[in-house]
């Protein structure tokens, strides 16, 4: 249902894939486009993949939500697991798109019940694998 604040709807079937990542670990990653006024699942990545396979998957000119996985071991040794919510934003991405993203995401985010820790990026560098592994921490 399309909320009144944004005008966006958020597809079923991207609570549903969250849930799946969140619960089952179906996927190690989940990219959402917006896409004629509706948050969509544009890729859904196998369990097996990687960070790096992650951020390639993310287009270079393009806004993106995404949910990403990551699995880490901290200082006392123990395996974790952090679900992070990337609101990719590249610099090259055109106006209207950063604003409509921009607009959405704090409402798409509220859909998603158990993201841990939040990261907005313009630029690859503003999530390397190691600004994830210290914000897991």
């Amino acid at each position: 249902m399309a909320n009144a604040a944004s005008g966006m709807a958020v597809l079923d079937e991207c609570k549903l894939k969250f849930l799946e990542l969140k619960t089952k670990r179906n996927y190690r990653f989940i990219i959402f486009k917006i896409e004629n006024q509706e948050v969509v699942v544009e890729k859904l990545g196998s369990p097996d993949e990687t960070y790096e396979d992650f951020t390639s998957s993310l287009p270079a000119d393009e806004c993106r939500f995404a949910v990403f996985d990551f699995d880490f071991i901290t200082d006392e040794n123990c395996q974790k697991s952090k679900i992070f919510f990337i609101a990719w934003s590249p610099d090259t991405s055109r106006v209207r798109s950063k604003m409509v993203y921009a607009s959405s995401k704090d409402r798409f985010k509220r859909e998603l019940d158990g993201i841990q820790v939040e990261l907005q990026a313009t630029d690859r560098s503003e999530m390397s694998l190691d600004i994830v592994k210290a914000r897991a921490l």
